[in-house]
Order: C-alpha cells, then sequence, then structure tokens
C-alpha cells in the first residue's frame, strides 16, 4: 500500500471508531477491540489501525494502556474545542450531537460578554472604529457584502475585550466552520438589522456595560434556531 493510501485508509478507520465513539456505540469505559480484531474487522493493516488509534487519543477519546485495552473516555469531560476543530476539518459531525446550535450558542455567550468587556476596556480609536464599521454595513444594501464587514465587527470587538480565551475560542469557531459556516444564510437575520448593530456598538463606545452585553445577546441570539427546529 502506498503511502497516502496508507494514510487514507488510517483517516478512514479513525472517522469510522471516532463517530461510533460519540454517537455512544462505544460507551466511556468501554474496551475497543483490539488492533488485530480491528484489523480484520477492517480489512485494514494493524500499522494503520494504530495510527487511528493515537489519533483518538490525542482528541481525548481513548486511554490506550501499555499491553492492555484501549478503553473509551468521557469525551464530554475530557475533550477540549480542538475536537470541535477536528470534527469541522475533517468531515460532517453526528447530527445527533447538536453541534450547529452548541457552536451558536457558545457564539452568542462569548460574544455578548466580549462585548460587555469591550466597553469597559476599547481604546478611544477602537471605540471609533466598531462605530465606522457599524455605519459601513448600514450603508451596505447587499447582505452578503455585508458579512465582511460585519465579521471585521466582532473580530474587532473580541480584541477590544482583551481577553485571550475569548480570542482563541473565536477562532476556533471561524476555523471550524465546516461545522457551521457563518455565512449570509446563518447570520442574516443579524446582517439584515443595521439599527441593531448601531445599538452594540454605541453602547460600547459609551462604556455601557450591561447596554453592550444585552444588545450583543439579542443580536447574536438571532441566529441561535429554535428548539422546535
Amino acid at each position: 500500500m502506498s503511502g497516502a493510501a496508507h494514510a487514507t485508509r488510517s483517516a478512514a478507520i479513525h472517522a469510522e471508531l471516532r463517530a461510533q465513539i460519540l454517537t455512544g456505540a462505544h460507551a466511556p469505559g468501554d474496551a475497543l477491540p483490539s488492533e488485530r480484531q480491528l484489523s480484520d474487522e477492517l480489512g485494514a493493516s494493524r500499522h494503520a489501525v494504530r495510527e487511528a488509534l493515537k489519533r483518538l487519543q490525542q482528541a481525548g477519546l481513548v486511554r490506550i494502556a501499555q499491553g492492555g485495552a484501549t478503553r473509551v473516555r468521557d469525551w464530554r469531560r475530557a475533550g477540549g474545542l480542538d475536537l470541535l476543530l477536528a470534527l469541522g476539518a475533517e468531515g460532517d459531525p453526528p447530527p445527533e450531537l447538536g453541534l450547529a446550535r452548541a457552536t451558536l450558542e457558545m457564539r452568542a455567550s462569548v460574544g455578548a460578554d466580549a462585548a460587555r468587556l469591550a466597553a469597559r476596556r476599547a481604546t478611544t480609536a477602537q471605540r471609533a472604529e466598531l462605530e465606522a464599521r457599524a455605519e459601513a454595513i448600514a450603508e451596505e444594501a447587499d447582505l452578503a457584502e455585508r458579512l465582511p464587514v460585519y465579521d471585521a465587527l466582532w473580530d474587532l470587538v473580541v480584541e477590544a475585550s482583551g481577553n485571550l480565551a475569548y480570542r482563541l475560542a473565536l477562532n476556533t469557531l471561524v476555523a471550524g466552520q465546516r461545522v457551521l459556516p457563518f455565512d449570509a444564510r446563518t447570520v442574516g437575520a443579524e446582517l439584515a438589522d443595521p439599527p441593531a448593530i448601531r445599538a452594540l456598538t454605541a453602547a460600547i463606545a459609551a462604556g455601557d456595560e450591561p447596554g453592550a452585553h444585552a444588545a450583543g445577546r439579542a443580536l447574536l441570539d438571532r441566529s441561535i434556531p429554535s428548539e422546535e427546529a
């Protein structure tokens, strides 16, 4: 088997086992079949299986004991945002995980608090730039054309918040856009309301922390589908 074919087979095994773990087919504490069993069942080399298992371990999904069983970990407690990034980069996540909704809810929570902190910490130049970007959005009629300016506005909100954890979380969400692309279709309800965007930037510019949080939350919540959706 060529190197490329080997890597492709290992990636396929990794994706299959990961999906089984994420959907509960293999529960926390369960022992996975041995490398030999997996190799026989999947028609793959043991080396390809071993590489796939190592990737699962790196993501916090399994624990490999030297000379013992490979056991499934409780990924909801052991995993991190790197798992979200991997799911976005490598394929469609299982729909039963509800990652699209979870991503939007996280975005709303982080964004609203970043707006609150920006109202406290933004420089004079950042406050002026945020209001200028809100005006630029209002002047553009096409939602798709508004999107890059809106993205830049929120990027500046997070930067002005002075919170490194929020910055890294935003980086993860942007990098993981195969989980949920933040395009004009997804955030259209936000893009369609320039007055609400102006209210957000005005609150930040005025140093109104409660107002900035409320305006940010109200704006970002619009993209979260209803529970019945």
